[in-house]
Protein backbone atom coordinates (compact mmCIF):
# COMPACT_ATOMS: atom_id res chain seq x y z
CA UNK A 1 0.00 0.00 0.00
CA UNK A 2 1.01 3.48 -0.78
CA UNK A 3 2.02 5.95 1.68
CA UNK A 4 -0.22 9.18 1.54
CA UNK A 5 1.77 12.20 0.33
CA UNK A 6 0.98 14.39 3.18
CA UNK A 7 3.10 17.53 1.54
CA UNK A 8 0.52 17.41 -1.53
CA UNK A 9 -2.40 17.83 0.13
CA UNK A 10 -0.84 20.46 2.52
CA UNK A 11 0.63 22.03 -0.84
CA UNK A 12 -3.43 21.99 -2.55
CA UNK A 13 -4.56 23.35 1.35
CA UNK A 14 -1.86 26.55 0.91
CA UNK A 15 -3.16 27.40 -2.58
CA UNK A 16 -6.80 27.25 -2.06
CA UNK A 17 -6.59 29.25 1.23
CA UNK A 18 -4.42 31.94 -1.15
CA UNK A 19 -6.74 31.85 -3.83
CA UNK A 20 -9.80 32.45 -1.89
CA UNK A 21 -7.83 35.44 -0.37
CA UNK A 22 -6.86 36.87 -3.44
CA UNK A 23 -10.58 36.51 -4.04
CA UNK A 24 -11.41 38.20 -1.62
CA UNK A 25 -9.24 41.04 -1.58
CA UNK A 26 -10.09 41.53 -5.56
CA UNK A 27 -13.94 41.94 -4.45
CA UNK A 28 -12.72 44.43 -1.64
CA UNK A 29 -11.01 46.72 -4.29
CA UNK A 30 -13.94 46.51 -6.43
CA UNK A 31 -15.94 47.57 -3.93
CA UNK A 32 -14.04 50.27 -2.70
CA UNK A 33 -13.74 51.78 -6.42
CA UNK A 34 -17.12 51.32 -6.89
CA UNK A 35 -18.51 53.97 -3.95
CA UNK A 36 -17.07 57.61 -5.06
CA UNK A 37 -14.51 59.18 -3.06
CA UNK A 38 -15.58 62.88 -2.82
CA UNK A 39 -18.47 62.71 -1.09
CA UNK A 40 -19.30 61.77 2.76
CA UNK A 41 -22.11 59.78 4.58
CA UNK A 42 -24.94 61.24 5.30
CA UNK A 43 -25.76 61.70 9.23
CA UNK A 44 -28.45 59.38 10.39
CA UNK A 45 -30.51 62.48 11.57
CA UNK A 46 -30.12 64.09 8.38
CA UNK A 47 -28.98 67.38 9.47
CA UNK A 48 -26.73 68.97 6.68
CA UNK A 49 -25.24 71.74 9.31
CA UNK A 50 -21.19 72.43 9.09
CA UNK A 51 -20.10 71.69 12.78
CA UNK A 52 -18.84 74.53 14.61
CA UNK A 53 -16.37 75.12 16.73
CA UNK A 54 -17.16 78.06 18.97
CA UNK A 55 -18.88 76.04 21.18
CA UNK A 56 -17.54 78.04 24.79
Amino acid sequence: MANPNYNFEKRQKELARKKKKEEKRLRKVQVDDNQPKDTQPMSENGDNSVPTNDLW
